[in-house]
């Protein structure tokens, strides 16, 4: 009896490694502090991973960098950090950042059935449908972030879209990193920002 509830478990496992595997797809995050690699998901959620990929072939991540952290001393909820184009440290890093690609339909983890675990990349939003260039890696697991999720008052969530498969010493050093206050942001910008030298698909 004992054998066979381990070997469901073990089927059990098996199945929820399954939906979030690895598509044959992926890039590599050059940053300042070392590289990061993602394998993305272009059969599960193909809109979004089409809108990062054309950033990427387009080059233009160009001046990206990390610039935002949360994690239990600033944020009581969720454990990620935020990169893009946006630069919110800046003088005039204000709420008229514009990305050079219009916004893409919102791709609920309801439908594409992943989920914000350790290393899931996933993309910033205001309303549902506003996502454009910016992105942040789930550190650690934050089922708040998915469809249903308390993290956003309309229940949509946010878009995962990929899996990093190295590098996530990388990403907790980045978290762990100085903050400061800044611009809508409580504690939460990076006091030293990363800066992401290059996006390469692999």
């Amino acid at each position: 009896m004992r054998t066979f509830i381990l070997s469901l478990f073990a089927v059990a496992l098996a199945a929820c490694a399954g939906e979030q595997k690895d598509d044959g797809v992926s890039v590599t995050f050059e940053t300042s502090k070392g590289d990061i690699v993602v394998a993305l998901y272009p059969d599960k959620a193909p809109i979004t991973v089409a809108n990062f990929l054309r950033y990427v072939e387009e080059e233009l991540y160009q001046d990206a960098h990390f610039y935002r952290t949360t994690r239990p001393d600033n944020d009581p909820m969720i454990e990620v950090i935020q990169g893009g184009l946006w630069a919110p440290w800046k003088e005039d890093g204000d709420g008229n950042f514009e990305a050079p690609l219009a916004p893409i339909a919102h791709e609920t983890t309801a439908a594409t059935r992943l989920s914000h675990i350790d290393g899931a990349i996933s993309m910033a939003r205001v309303e549902p449908g506003t996502a454009s260039s910016e992105f942040f890696i789930s550190v650690g697991e934050n089922l708040e972030l998915d469809f249903e999720g308390e993290r956003n008052p309309d229940g949509q969530g946010f878009a995962v879209f990929g899996q990093v498969t190295s590098g996530m010493d990388i990403v907790r050093e980045i978290n762990a990193a100085t903050t400061q206050e800044g611009e809508g942001f409580a504690g939460q910008l990076l006091a030293a920002p990363v800066e992401i030298i290059s996006i390469k698909r692999n």
